[in-house]
């Protein structure tokens, strides 16, 4: 679900420090100091407030500047570190959204946008490997490369340990840090350092245009497909509809959707996937704080007509369950698993002018049925939770998941019939 969540002690004057008094004096001296350390900040958030005054656009109640003025100014007298000016201007910008008390409604610096931007539309420039650090040791190693990478191109394989990036080693940055000097424009290079085995290699890696797999596809048997999507993103439609092409050309009969582990995504997504999915009718509706509404459809053109498993469980939320609401309302199929997230709400992203971005909640959405399932959930056909079939030394496989392997239990069954 990729949604972000964001005391204050008095002073003591310890031995050593001057008497009472003096900080008196010396706190004066700091005011002017700390007025003009801190007057970019102040500069930065009334500029800001000035501009859209002057637009018309109003301004919290009982926002009052001076007082802002006066803690920045208290911040840096009295903060015991060398303070990031523009990271304390970027903390009011957060600080404003987090009032709201919404976890959705959030602020994003230029850089969290740019990734959170990735993450949605699952495209950016770079080698295709997806990594990960280990907490204890620092490396990071890569869990998967996608077919047809860059870093598949020159070898790289999973287990790998990437040393550095560029001269920038892994083990001293944090993650997402690191992965900004892999990532870059398209057509230009990283030099990777890697080891494998306990041997070191050096790659040159010419970056590309990498598309994100959101989903992944096989046939179970000579009928049931399977068809798992782990978000809705701008690439999951084609996606989706190159799997299901491939699927039905070697013959299934019945499918299976897996969303147990789909946090969300776009609503576009997920609504033109329901359209290839549904006969003609709403797939969801939303509706605004003046009841404005906004209505998805499907057309029919390109509905399927043969039996379908939805499985869900607790981390199914939002687009996801609008695709299991809709399921499910149409009585287009049957849903297996554990009750859904219960995240009935969605956001707007709106960019602003120097590169960073809101992402504020916008409107409740409702089922085909009018039901709002936001903090309740959607509640499966056959309640199952999950549990692994095989033992302690198997590796997972589909047969030994005992959510599939019920959901091919009624699938036969519906193809019996």
């Amino acid at each position: 679900m990729s949604d972000l969540q964001w005391e204050q002690n008095g002073t003591q004057l310890q031995e050593g420090q001057p008497k009472p008094k003096k900080p008196q004096k010396t706190f004066r001296r700091g005011v002017l100091t700390g007025v003009i350390g801190t007057l970019l900040v102040v500069v930065i958030v009334l500029g800001l407030c000035g501009s859209y005054l002057s637009r018309g656009f109003g301004m919290p109640d009982g926002l009052n500047f001076s007082k802002l003025g006066y803690i920045t100014t208290l911040i840096d007298h009295y903060y015991y570190e060398d303070i990031d000016q523009e990271a304390l201007t970027e903390g009011v910008y957060k600080g404003l959204m987090e009032g709201l008390d919404d976890p959705y409604s959030v602020y994003y610096t230029a850089q969290e946008y740019e990734d959170m931007m990735i993450d949605t539309t699952g495209n950016y420039a770079g080698i295709g490997a997806v990594l990960t650090k280990d907490e204890d040791s620092g490396l990071v190693k890569v869990v998967s490369v996608y077919d047809g990478s860059p870093a598949q191109q020159v070898g790289l394989q999973t287990d790998d340990i990437i040393v550095s990036a560029d001269g920038h080693r892994g083990e001293s940055e944090d993650l997402d840090n690191f992965v900004h000097y892999i990532r870059g424009e398209e057509g230009t290079e990283v030099t990777i350092e890697y080891v494998r085995d306990g041997k070191t290699d050096v790659v040159k890696i010419t970056r590309a245009k990498v598309s994100v797999p959101s989903v992944e596809y096989k046939m179970l048997d000579h009928e049931i497909g399977y068809v798992y999507i782990s978000e809705f993103s701008d690439n999951t439609l084609q996606q989706f509809e190159d799997a299901m092409s491939d699927l039905q050309a070697q013959g299934m009969q019945a499918v299976i959707f897996d969303l147990r582990y789909n946090g969300g995504g776009l609503v576009d997504s997920v609504t033109a996937i329901l359209d290839d999915i549904l006969p003609k009718g709403t797939t969801v509706y939303m509706e605004d704080k003046n009841g404005e509404r906004t209505t998805y459809t499907s057309d029919a053109k390109h509905c399927i007509t043969i039996p379908i498993v939805v499985l869900t469980s607790e981390y199914t939320a939002s687009a996801a369950e609008i695709f299991a609401g809709a399921i499910r309302d149409f009585d287009y199929g049957t849903l297996i698993g554990t009750k859904t997230y219960g995240k009935g709400i969605v956001q707007t992203t709106i960019p602003l002018s120097d590169g960073s971005a809101i992402k504020i909640t916008m409107a409740t959405y409702y089922t085909p049925s009018g039901e709002c399932i936001h903090k309740v959930g959607i509640s499966p056909d056959i309640e199952l939770e999950y549990e692994f079939l095989g033992g302690e030394d198997d590796s997972y496989d589909e047969s030994l998941d005992n959510q599939i392997v019920k959901a091919m239990e009624v699938l036969r069954g519906e193809l019996s019939r």
